[in-house]
């Protein structure tokens, strides 16, 4: 299977450069009969465009979704979806005068040697974290697919930048909260903190990393595939394919690693006739299967590489050891655009296992 291609039964292909005419998705088997059109995918593509505020890239995007193919008179036919988005702001010619050169800590190096020089370096090309836009409209789709047939939600936000850590915030606060400030941190003191944080090392030249959150509520017993589709496999390797993410964690994760199992274990019990979990250590996958608790992840983001500080390299055309001051437009912090990303991800995942595991038809009932 290509590596552009993410899922078994509810599938996204993406498509496009950075810097090319547009960008894309291509879903292919979302069922017939959900009601659909530009304005249900426009509001979560809004939250991730780039020029929202003073600590993301001031590159000026609209990003304005056009939905191609596969609904019609308002619904979905069953047939692939095709959307694009068109690039209008892009500016090549900061990457003209270090195509040769590799920046620190990204794919240029890499790309270099496995693409032979093909590749478009131009704004990273494929390895752009503008592609991210792509599964967000693929995400906006599955979400209301989950919301619609199942009543499943997944609320990502941000809970670190840097050493600023979040305090705990209840999850309906957080689904509130999480978009009213420019970090995506529900818990507005600490917010301010982390906007003032990522200001200051922007006015440095540098940039910071930090961790999002994410809850997905209202699944059933047994999503997931044992022993190579398990939900956690799938949802890691769908994550890990976001830029920039370079650590994920389930529940209680590195410090469940600490504790002993009568700590860690999840104690069942029953309430209202329903059997489930005293605690959720297990962020709510045992085994690769979904349990019914809400399914729990920490995702960590390393600090953009794209900084204004001069930096040493090498030019692979005459071998010569350089010091490279990268051009262009960046993000000082990657995590504020991050959560409808990681939103959207863990969304397409848990359709494709909802439609898997026969928890959704081919074709919706009206």
């Amino acid at each position: 299977m290509s590596a552009n291609i993410l899922g078994e039964r509810f599938v996204a292909m993406s498509f496009g450069e950075s810097h090319g005419k547009c960008i894309g998705i291509v879903v292919d088997g979302c069922p017939a009969g959900l009601q659909l059109d530009e304005s249900d995918i426009q509001p979560l593509l809004d939250l991730r465009k780039p020029g929202q505020s003073t600590i993301t890239t001031q590159r000026n995007e609209d990003d304005r979704v056009e939905i191609m193919s596969g609904v019609f008179n308002g619904f979905t036919t069953g047939a692939p979806i095709c959307m694009i988005i068109w690039n209008k702001d892009s500016d090549s010619r900061p990457y003209d005068l270090i195509k040769t050169i590799p920046r620190p800590s990204h794919s240029d190096y890499p790309a270099i040697v496995k693409y032979g020089g093909f590749a478009d370096y131009r704004g990273s090309g494929r390895f752009s974290g503008r592609l991210t836009a792509t599964l967000v409209i693929a995400g906006a789709i599955s979400q209301k697919l989950l919301k619609h047939s199942m009543g499943i939600e997944t609320i990502a936000y941000t809970i670190q930048i840097g050493k600023i850590r979040a305090r705990e915030i209840p999850l309906e606060t957080a689904k509130t909260n999480r978009y009213t400030n420019d970090v995506r941190c529900p818990d507005y003191e600490t917010a301010q903190k982390m906007k003032s944080a990522i200001l200051s090392s922007k006015h440095d030249g540098d940039s910071l990393g930090g961790i999002i959150e994410c809850v997905s509520v209202g699944l059933p017993v047994g999503f997931g595939e044992p022993i190579f589709g398990s939900l956690e496999s799938d949802l890691s390797k769908a994550i890990f394919s976001i830029p920039a993410v370079k650590a994920v964690e389930f529940g209680s994760g590195f410090d469940g690693s600490k504790r002993r199992g009568s700590e860690n274990n999840d104690l069942y019990i029953k309430r209202d006739g329903k059997i489930i979990t005293k605690t959720n250590n297990s962020g709510g996958i045992l085994g690769g299967l979904s349990t019914g608790m809400p399914i729990i992840i920490r995702i960590g983001f390393k600090p953009a590489a794209s900084i204004s500080k001069t930096q040493h390299t090498v030019d692979v055309l005459t071998g010569s050891e350089v010091d490279l001051k990268v051009p262009g437009r960046h993000d000082p912090c990657v995590v504020p655009r991050a959560p409808p990303v990681v939103e959207s991800v863990v969304s397409m995942v848990l359709a494709d296992h909802a439609i898997r595991g026969g928890f959704i038809q081919p074709v919706l009932k009206k």
